[in-house]
């Protein structure tokens, strides 16, 4: 008997020290926005008993009711570790007087001579006749424009925001698809978001809408909630328009009248459904100054740079890692590799390329980072010239550079045995070697020796061949001589090469077509267009825009049918990509016409 009230005498300690040992905070429910006369709650909760709740004055409101106290513990044993929570509600009933802007003073709460505050109450009271402007609800994002909302003088609206609308290319947009409504809603069944045309579209991580915030529009209290978030960056200069929002949501309407003693009690509702629109949004985006530096990266931003070498000290033909990061807020994701300018006698390798970025209101930030695997090919002292990136800084409106200065290394001899090889400049060359043997006794014997009867140099037949070697050997040397001049133009090799790494990506989407259209498919279309477009054209894939690819093709005389069927294949699939209902049908063709566009190109029929 003495051993269980020990045991549970601890137990009560252990909840006692751990309830003591929590931090305590008080924490107010409230609306933002009332109607002058509606009754309204305030509730502060807390996480702790046993202190003395103190409210604020309810001055401006009368107070009908409070306070209504209520209280909720929990416990629970994991692992041997007990949590216990507990919480007491404190609720007051009011009424709102006057309409206007008031402040209520923090709610306190005191235990054990310490004081514990709430945050302040705001809550806006609006009047009949109000003519208050639209503002941001409670808690969302300090991103978005603060111009009037546009109100329809409808029950229910959509309203698509930018948090700018003067923006350099390149340059961060937050879009906002908001939801207004006046009238209860059960749902929505259907979104059609706008294709962005002129923009780099990255949708945002925004919570799913399953309640509906109070919020003063003009005068008229509406019920708001975020539907999607967009991360945008124009691509093309000059005044870009964002086709609106569709959406169809699910309104609960009442059937029949109203029993006389009951009331809307026992009333029956249905389910009716309703198309809205939002207003087209217009943005006038800014070309980037013409005097750009011969490094910039185009990133739109603020960036920093740093670069390092994994050793100081290698022997021949070991690999060297050399690690560029480049880290900050922008379009980092269009970054391309800068050019590094080595010495001939370092192997280098194609960088690999990894990120970390993330994408929030705040635009996409984090880092991006280029190893690429160096190996010295001579013993000796090596240096890696500084590595310069420019990019555009928003803030100052003019191109920053940015420069790591250059790195150093070692290169000694190998000292594996036995080898007895250096290379040079990737050139094998095998030292002079001592065999150990000795020079055999001269045989004095001078054998039989006998005159050929026949001299080759006075056959004609040597003649002819040696001049057939001869010019053999300048066919050779000429075609040699144009296969390396031909190799030279990189742009010309990445032309005619165009078509045979598009038809290879449309390969792999020939078999993810086969296990049924996927984002995987739909991935390999676009970028098989894309590459091949920016091969064929000559365009670098980070200034590759839609606009000016079309622009390109008629002039280079392409048919307008096979625009358009270009200009099809890209809208279906970068919908498919957001929106994915396509059916194999509609993907298979989707492939024909990719396809047919590339072989078009390559082989045209004037």
């Amino acid at each position: 008997m003495k051993l269980h009230r020990l045991i549970l005498s601890l137990l009560l300690i252990v909840l006692r020290l751990n309830s003591q040992g929590q931090d305590i905070t008080v924490a107010a429910d409230y609306p933002g926005v009332v109607r002058t006369g509606e009754q309204f709650t305030i509730t502060w909760t807390i996480n702790s008993g046993g202190g003395e709740f103190v409210p604020p004055s309810f001055d401006g409101f009368y107070k009908l009711m409070g306070p209504q106290t209520s209280y909720s513990s929990s416990t629970q044993i994991i692992n041997g570790k007990i949590t216990r929570e507990t919480t007491y509600s404190y609720s007051y009933y009011l009424q709102a007087v006057n309409s206007g802007n008031f402040v209520l003073a923090p709610a306190t709460f005191i235990y054990k001579n310490r004081t514990y505050s709430s945050d302040s109450i705001r809550i806006e009271v609006t009047g009949t006749g109000s003519n208050q402007q639209g503002r941001t609800m409670p808690g969302a994002s300090g991103n978005e424009i603060t111009e009037p909302v546009r109100e329809t003088k409808d029950d229910i609206f959509l309203n698509l925001s930018v948090n700018k609308k003067d923006v350099y290319i390149g340059e961060h947009i937050v879009a906002t698809v908001k939801i207004y409504t006046k009238v209860d809603i059960s749902g929505i069944s259907e979104i059609k978001y706008p294709g962005f045309e002129g923009f780099l579209r990255t949708d945002l991580n925004t919570p799913p809408l399953t309640s509906l915030q109070r919020e003063n529009v003009n005068g008229t209290i509406y019920g708001t909630g975020i539907i999607q978030q967009f991360l945008i960056y124009p691509q093309v200069s000059g005044e870009i328009t964002i086709d609106p929002v569709q959406i169809k949501v699910l309104i609960q309407q009442k059937s029949g009248r109203s029993d006389p003693f009951f009331g809307d009690f026992f009333a029956t509702y249905t389910t009716v459904p309703r198309v809205v629109v939002s207003p087209a949004v217009k943005i006038k985006s800014r070309p980037l100054p013409e005097t750009k530096p011969d490094d910039f990266s185009g990133i739109v931003g603020k960036i920093s740079l740093a670069a390092s070498l994994d050793k100081d000290s290698v022997k021949v033909n070991d690999a060297v890692n050399l690690k560029i990061i480049l880290s900050g807020t922008g379009n980092l994701r269009l970054a391309n590799a800068p050019d590094l300018k080595l010495p001939p006698d370092i192997e280098v390798y194609d960088p690999k390329i990894s990120d970390d970025l993330k994408n929030t209101t705040e635009g996409t930030s984090g880092r991006k980072i280029f190893e690429y695997l160096l190996i010295p090919r001579h013993h000796g002292e090596y240096s890696i010239p500084p590595v310069s990136f420019s990019y555009f800084d928003v803030s100052t409106k003019k191109y920053e550079k940015l420069t790591v200065p250059g790195l150093h290394f070692y290169a000694s001899r190998s000292d594996q045995p036995g080898t007895g090889i250096t290379v040079f400049g990737g050139v094998s060359k095998e030292d002079v070697k001592y065999l150990g043997r000795d020079i055999r006794f001269i045989d004095q014997n001078p054998g039989s020796l006998n005159k050929p009867m026949n001299i080759l140099t006075s056959k004609r037949s040597f003649y002819t061949a040696y001049a057939g070697a001869f010019i053999l050997f300048l066919a050779i040397l000429f075609v040699r001589r144009e296969h390396v001049r031909r190799n030279s133009d990189i742009a010309m090799v990445r032309n005619r090469k165009a078509a045979k790494v598009a038809g290879k990506r449309l390969k792999t989407a020939k078999a993810c077509l086969k296990e049924g259209p996927s984002d995987t498919f739909y991935d390999e279309i676009l970028k098989a267009i894309w590459g091949y477009l920016s091969d064929k054209l000559n365009i670098p894939v980070s200034d590759l825009t839609r606009n000016r690819a079309v622009e390109s093709l008629r002039e280079r005389g392409i048919a307008e049918e096979q625009i358009d069927k270009l200009v099809s294949v890209l809208d279906a699939c970068e919908y498919a990509r957001y929106a994915p209902s396509s059916s194999g049908t509609e993907a298979a063709r989707l492939y024909e016409d990719a396809s047919d566009f590339i072989s078009y190109v390559e082989n045209p029929v004037r």
